[in-house]
């Protein structure tokens, strides 16, 4: 009988270093490098269209500290409504316990959102113009992100035949029978990191920022739509499912992200080019 050769994945210490008592995760280095590259490529970004940003370096210093409650308060807020209200809300404390995992893109994008008009409104900074920005920026922290859910062996894909398909320890669930699966967090790593960027790196490098709004619409459409094919290989979470006609929370989700985008570069490319020097 022939069996078809699988790749196991090596058991990863979730605990990338320890300093004494305090254990400093890879999920938490994932967070921290996205940060410091949006920090030192968000500086670059503000002095090349200083006229435009009305924005400069130091003040994009101070904006990054508002990114950063956006994503981490807006992303654990996405997860307690979006994907286990029922049990939040009968156990409200267990909310605060970040540590122990359960964050949601769309909530952290939608506290992100919210950062960027409260500091905007602060500053009388224009909304599309810092959006623009930060939607170059996100990609690379969002790959970093999916490639901390591999080495913490979480979202596994789905099962698979493929010769790349990998043995997730604890996959099996109750049965306790682990089978082949695909590596979906390795896709969403490239999909959502490394083909996002890229995308959105050529826009701004075409001059898509002098239309504000621009890239940001590019960024929900292109991440909506990405999203929505690596889903089509991630297993569902099992408390959730398909939750409507056959569709994963993130796919359903990603459904108006898609809308907006749509409509912002209907919109925006109709608007004349911006003119800064």
């Amino acid at each position: 009988m022939n069996v078809m050769p699988v790749i196991i994945l090596p058991h990863f210490n979730p605990v990338a270093f320890a300093i004494g008592p305090f254990a400093v995760h890879w999920y938490a280095l994932a967070y921290i490098g996205g940060i410091l590259f949006a920090w030192r490529r968000g500086r670059h970004l503000c002095t090349q269209h200083p006229g435009q940003a009305k924005l400069n370096p130091a003040g994009f210093d101070d904006f990054l500290l508002w990114a950063t409650l956006g994503v981490v308060l807006g992303g654990r807020f996405g997860y307690v409504m979006f994907y286990q209200p029922a049990y939040y809300f009968a156990h409200p404390l267990d909310a605060l316990k970040i540590w122990q995992g359960g964050m949601s893109f769309h909530g952290g994008l939608v506290g992100v959102i919210l950062a960027i008009y409260g500091f905007c409104r602060h500053r009388q900074l224009p909304f599309l113009v810092l959006a623009d920005i930060v939607a170059v920026l996100a990609p690379v922290g969002i790959g970093l992100g999916r490639l901390a859910n591999f080495v913490n062996n979480e979202l596994w894909g789905r099962p698979s035949d493929l010769p790349w398909a990998m043995l997730f320890p604890g996959s099996g669930g109750d049965l306790g029978i682990d089978i082949p699966r695909h590596p979906s967090q390795i896709y969403e790593a490239l999909l959502e990191g490394v083909v996002l960027y890229i995308i959105l790196w050529l826009a701004e490098r075409a001059g898509w920022r002098k239309r504000p709004g621009l890239i940001t619409g590019c960024f929900f459409l292109g991440y909506g739509m990405l999203r929505s094919l690596a889903e089509f290989f991630r297993e569902p979470d099992s408390f959730m499912g398909y939750p409507l006609a056959g569709l994963t929370m993130g796919q359903i989700l990603s459904l108006p992200l898609m809308l907006v985008g749509a409509v912002l570069i209907i919109t925006r490319k109709k608007e004349e080019p911006r003119h800064f020097g």
